[in-house]
């Protein structure tokens, strides 16, 4: 007998089909499969654009502020993602050197500068993840508002839940060479 795949789960597909509740487990696999999903299409956006992680995470930063009427300096960008002066210095020079980003005075403080995405920039990266998002939007738009109101819900308490860090996960963590 063959295996139906239906809305994730696997079925005899023989005569009646297996209604029942995903499980917790079920769950889980999904999100993995979701991650690695999602990891796969991030090494495809890298490997088109022909730029590492770090450097697409500070586009994504600059953009974003771009959007919002902000400015970001270098040591912005250190602070954002975490990395040391030069680091960041290092990375910048990547991103202007491969057309991505600028540097110009800053508006306000004549001693400092600001990193700014080119207008390319943005259009490459609207054509390489927009028909992404736009499907991803689209599941979203797809389901009604309790719907969207229970996976907000969900995946607010999945954050929390693995954000959470207490004496008795670092303990078994050592104990156990994590």
């Amino acid at each position: 007998m063959t295996q139906v795949e239906q809305g994730g789960r696997r079925s005899s597909g023989y005569w009646y089909p297996e209604h029942r509740r995903p499980t917790s487990v079920d769950v889980l696999n999904l999100l993995r499969r979701y991650r690695a999903a999602e990891a796969a299409m991030r090494a495809r956006t890298r490997s088109s654009m022909g730029m590492g992680e770090t450097d697409l995470l500070a586009l994504r930063l600059l953009l974003q502020a771009e959007r919002r009427g902000e400015v970001l300096r270098q040591r912005d960008l250190a602070s954002a993602l975490g990395l040391a002066s030069p680091s960041v210095t290092a990375l910048v020079d990547r991103l202007v050197r491969s057309g991505h980003v600028r540097r110009e005075p800053h508006p306000d403080d004549r001693r400092a500068t600001i990193v700014v995405p080119t207008t390319d920039t943005d259009s490459e990266v609207r054509a390489t993840l927009g028909a992404m998002h736009r499907r991803m939007i689209d599941v979203i738009d797809g389901m009604d508002d309790e719907q969207t109101s229970a996976v907000a819900g969900f995946l607010e308490r999945m954050v929390a839940a693995v954000e959470h860090v207490d004496e008795h996960d670092d303990a078994a963590g050592a104990q156990h060479g994590a």
